[in-house]
């Protein structure tokens, strides 16, 4: 086994000496069997620093057992470089001095993996610019939404402001009306404020942050949004939330995406009807199986039965200036959830599109730091 060189192998003694070695051995540390055989280069020296304890460990284990079970380190190279190793050892004799240790070479091994992670990074970070890309376009697409929802407070604290004015100049000045005009101010302020956190939040370009989440609060933030554009193509909206759902565990910006992604399709689709009620319908509920669902249902055309597998492949469309990423993405986004997307026909008339993630419950909340029901 020592001469056929497929792993590498030396011979040792507990004084630290290396009393002979493979050719593979010499290979994975580049030295010559000179410097060993001279004295002048002690096994433990092929160590770094951080690795010396485990060394330490193994060598009790050896003292005591014979044997040393394989495990992972470093060793230096010749050159100052580090070589990734899996090491076992075994004792010639019970209670002896010297033994045997087997190393195989880990760098392809070790490179591959990090090859991997480089991928997994590269897919990740594509991922993350195609999501932030499709919030853009979907922002762009609520831009007069967006201006209306910013407009109205605005417009409301200028007319309270006016008022108040007219009420300081008045003879003697209407104090009580002031104070209650400039409480209004403060309220359109704030509700202005709070459309600008909720475009902010979901234009934002970071990486998840995952959190106990109130899936109903989240929905009616992104329906807050698109109001303007409900009210622009006729559509009648609906919600019915189930009162105490359990949390998700999800990123916030990530889940409001993929509802207002599912909101615009649905929008997208029914304002091109010529005739129909245009129903808009949010549902969610808790599920048999601790799973929170949440489902889109629209009165549009609906798509082809067939189309139903394909929607959520990247680059299939059925609309006739679409790009096929939206319904992808979400996809993506929910299936990191460990959840579920699909799309069925509505039995009346539409598409119907449910997402389904696993609950957050009692037993898993207490073991969060921080986590209030609230």
């Amino acid at each position: 086994m020592v001469d056929s060189n497929i792993i590498g192998i030396f011979i040792w003694r507990f004084d630290d000496r290396v009393v002979e070695a493979n050719d593979a051995f010499l290979r994975i540390v580049g030295y010559s069997r000179d410097d060993f055989v001279s004295g002048n280069l002690e096994w433990r020296e092929l160590t770094p620093v951080e690795w010396r304890d485990q060394d330490d460990r193994r060598s009790e284990e050896l003292r005591a057992t014979g044997i040393s079970h394989p495990y992972e380190k470093e060793y230096f190279r010749k050159d100052g470089s580090r070589v990734p190793v899996l090491v076992g050892a075994a004792l010639f004799e019970e209670r002896g001095d010297e033994g045997v240790a087997f190393v195989i070479d880990l760098t392809n091994r070790k490179n591959a993996e990090e090859a991997v992670r480089d991928s997994e990074r590269r897919y990740m970070q594509v991922q993350t610019e195609l999501a932030h890309a499709n919030r853009l376009a979907a922002m762009g697409q609520l831009s007069a939404s967006i201006a209306h929802e910013i407009n109205q407070p605005i417009g409301s604290a200028i007319t309270y402001a006016n008022a108040a004015s007219s009420w300081l100049r008045a003879q003697p000045p209407n104090l009580e009306e002031v104070q209650q005009a400039l409480g209004f101010i403060v309220e359109s302020g704030v509700r202005a404020g709070e459309v600008i956190d909720r475009i902010r939040a979901l234009v934002k370009k970071a990486p998840p942050l995952k959190a106990p989440l109130n899936i109903n609060e989240a929905i009616l933030e992104v329906i807050a949004l698109i109001r303007g554009e409900l009210a622009k193509n006729g559509i009648s909206a609906k919600t019915q939330l189930a009162d105490s759902l359990p949390p998700v565990w999800a990123d916030r910006v990530q889940l409001q995406q993929v509802v207002l992604n599912l909101l615009l399709n649905a929008i997208e689709a029914m304002s091109g009807m010529t005739e129909g009620a245009r129903e808009l319908l949010i549902r969610t509920e808790q599920t048999h199986s601790d799973a929170v669902l949440v489902s889109v249902q629209d009165s549009g055309p609906g798509f082809p039965p067939e189309s139903a597998q394909r929607l959520f492949e990247s680059f299939y469309t059925t609309k006739p200036g679409g790009l096929g990423l939206g319904l992808s993405i979400c996809h993506s986004i929910i299936e990191a959830h460990q959840g579920r997307l699909r799309a069925s026909a509505n039995p009346s008339r539409g598409a119907v599109f449910q997402l389904t993630l696993p609950a957050l419950l009692s037993g898993e909340r207490d073991k969060i730091v921080g986590f209030t029901s609230g």
